[in-house]
């Protein structure tokens, strides 16, 4: 009886840590892969916005920028006011434009956001897509520390 108890307790501790043995290998690999992505220079990006969209595969987002929402003031998420709609338009464009025929690169991968997305810093011909939105005005800075907001969303709908 007493040697049927310890199988039984050996088996379930085997079974509760071994996804603990598994997420260090699991992480080690998405450690290489993430090292890949910044070798890597990519000719072509999709803008779904002007903070986020997609390279080949990968979905992303810019880190610690905001782009003013072009979504629907009547879904979630969306813009908050018809300028703020106005103003994501111009954003995309400007993005899209700055990028167009660049070698773009993922120069930090801060991992991916509760959406999903990786969270990155991104360089096109070697300057920084973010910067360069956020100098031309199109962009505001909105930093995140750990994934968490340092400051309330940019109010887009204040001119």
């Amino acid at each position: 009886m007493f040697r049927s108890f310890m199988k039984f307790i050996t088996l379930a501790l085997l079974i509760a840590f071994a996804p603990l043995g598994c997420s260090h290998s699991v992480a080690a690999d998405n450690q290489d892969a993430r090292s890949d992505l910044s070798e890597r220079s990519y000719s072509s990006i999709y803008w779904s916005d002007g903070d986020s969209g997609k390279i080949g595969d990968i979905k992303f987002r810019l880190a610690n920028i905001d782009a003013p929402e072009t979504g629907s003031m009547k879904q979630r998420g969306g813009a908050k006011c018809e300028l703020e709609r106005e103003l994501g338009y111009e954003a995309k464009a400007f993005i899209v434009d700055f990028t167009k025929g660049k070698s773009i690169r993922i120069v930090r991968d801060y991992g991916k956001d509760r959406y999903g997305r990786l969270v990155v810093d991104l360089v096109a011909d070697g300057e920084d897509v973010g910067a360069a939105g956020v100098d031309a005005g199109h962009l505001r800075d909105w930093l995140h520390i750990k994934g968490r907001a340092q400051s309330p969303k940019p109010d887009w709908c204040q001119p």
